[in-house]
């Protein structure tokens, strides 16, 4: 009897709510009995979605108070002063990053099987690589079809101004090499604060001159380094065995008290969005000039971004799920408002592995894992901008690409994007890369970073929500393959004739039910499969 219990439960859990359970968004499916009073309903709503709400309301008033304060001209300092709480949000989301991406992942990799382990990093690279190769070609074909470069500019002295916001030039084969000496740090402690990057110093080789290059410490975490090496550290725990148990569950502890933290800076997170928003509004010197010098620009990455995020992912999503991608967007809606205020992924990231695990029902082994990991290597949104600004480049420079150079654009994008850091403004640095590879002046970038602040934090949603849909994909995967795993050992069980000695070996579940009484007899036999 209890294994028909349990066989009905499997099929039933298949990562949905049943019909009498409330949905992970506050709406409630349908009910059996007498129907909810529209107040109740509307109550239980509000208190369910309430930090979405605070998050929507901090984002438009911090327009206006933008908008208001732009209006009496204030000074250097006192913008300074207006965007403060907005600053102390982002100090708090960056002080949590490295115990929570080291103790996810250290946890995470500890928990999963190593076979499992392969397979389920297999699937998230791959969805992660088709995806940003997917953006990158719809930044190129909008790039195309839009012509952003072909407008009329007077740009020279917003170029003048920007000069020291450009990338020094750097040769493509020392960008790669530099990020394959980031996966391994030499000094753990300085890879929470610098990473490993190349300057050139010319030198008299036999009177002809070199450009030779000196590697230097640059200030920004060495997230690459971090997230590689928990994840090995982590593997290595699960081989020792016993004698990893004791570290594995300080990492585990360690990771639940930084997802309290996390869950107390949720809350206010939308008065800093509220005066990150309001500060950039203030600091903006003449929007109008702006939008009509670079609107096309502009409009090219938002329209890209909207499609891909939009459109693709979801379709993607909703192909391989058959649920509804949209209810899965807004359960991460804080967390994607949090990325536009931030204009960082890696800051964004606490918030994230609180969303999808309370709101969209990712398992922590999953979430905790994936996540951190796209956040290093997974830039949608990133990528798409680098290939409509190189193409935009391009046409100001009336310089007509080929087909070679075009697939070049779409390959550097998408390898240069793996890895880049997770910081504001960290996709104007791989794009310098892009156009050396193609033959283009970096001077130009100087334009890109004059609307930077915007396009900036369009991609940061981009890439927040492709991590987060690569969790919820990897979720369905894992439910589907344990699903299928559950209803086999059933049937073992039952073809079995003594079905009460095979259970302890075969199925944790029907072990929980249907062994309560005979947990005596058996207990001698689960001390020595211990």
């Amino acid at each position: 009897m209890a294994e028909k219990v349990d066989l009905e439960e499997v099929k039933a859990s298949n990562g949905e709510a049943h019909r009498d359970e409330p949905l992970a968004n506050g709406f409630a499916g349908q009910r059996k009995g007498s129907p909810e009073p529209m107040s109740e309903r509307v109550k239980r709503i509000v208190k369910a979605n309430l930090l979405v709400i605070l998050t929507v309301a901090g984002v438009i008033v911090g327009v206006f108070i933008g908008l208001g304060v732009r209006t009496v001209s204030p000074t250097i300092t006192q913008q300074i002063y207006i965007g403060f709480p907005g600053e102390i949000l982002i100090r708090l989301l960056k002080m949590i990053i490295i115990p929570l991406v080291v103790c996810s992942l250290v946890s995470g990799a500890a928990s999963i099987d190593p076979k499992a382990l392969g397979k389920l990093g297999g699937w998230a690279m791959l969805f992660f690589l088709v995806t940003t190769l997917i953006a990158s070609s719809i930044g190129v074909v909008m790039a195309f079809i839009i012509k952003p470069g072909n407008v009329e500019m007077n740009t020279t002295a917003n170029a003048k101004d920007m000069t020291d916001g450009i990338p020094a030039n750097k040769e493509v084969i020392d960008s790669f090499l530099d990020l394959i000496r980031n996966i391994f740090p030499s000094n753990l402690v300085s890879a929470a604060f610098q990473s490993y990057g190349t300057s050139y110093k010319m030198m008299n080789t036999s009177g002809i001159p070199e450009k030779v290059p000196i590697g230097t410490d640059q200030d920004g975490m060495n997230i690459l380094g971090l997230v590689v090496f928990a994840i090995v550290f982590g593997v290595a725990l699960r081989k020792l065995g016993e004698e990893g148990e004791i570290l594995i569950k300080f990492f585990n502890s360690f990771n639940e008290a930084t997802m309290v933290l996390v869950s107390w800076i949720m809350w206010y997170a939308p008065i800093g969005i509220m005066f990150l928003v309001a500060g950039k509004i203030v600091e903006m010197d003449d929007v109008g000039k702006l939008f009509a010098s670079l609107g096309k620009y502009i409009a090219c990455c938002m329209i890209g971004h909207a499609i891909h995020g939009l459109l693709v992912l979801p379709f993607i999503y909703f192909i391989f799920t058959r649920k509804n991608p949209y209810t899965f967007l807004w359960g991460i809606f804080t967390a994607l408002a949090t990325a536009f205020g931030t204009s960082s992924s890696s800051a964004t990231l606490p918030l994230m592995m609180k969303c999808v695990e309370e709101k969209n029902g990712v398992s922590k082994h999953i979430s905790r894992f994936i996540l951190p990991i796209g956040a290093t290597v997974n830039m949608d949104g990133a990528a798409l901008f680098q290939c409509v600004a190189a193409v935009f480049i391009a046409q100001l420079n009336n310089t007509s690409l080929n087909f070679i150079q075009v697939i070049t654009i779409l390959v550097t994008a998408t390898a240069s994007s793996v890895g880049a850091a997770g910081i504001p403004a960290g996709g104007v640095l791989t794009l310098a890369i892009i156009l050396e590879a193609i033959g283009l002046p970096t001077s130009d970038i100087s334009l890109i970073l004059a609307v930077d602040w915007l396009v900036d934090r369009t991609c940061t949603v981009l890439n927040v929500e492709g991590d987060a849909f690569g969790a919820g994909l990897l979720q369905h995967f894992v439910d589907k393959t344990s699903k299928h795993e559950g209803v086999e050992e059933l049937s073992e069980v039952r073809m079995d004739g003594d079905a009460a000695a095979a259970m302890p070996e075969h199925s944790p579940l029907i072990d929980k039910r249907g062994l309560e009484g005979a947990k005596g007899d058996l207990s001698s036999e689960k001390e020595s499969s211990m």
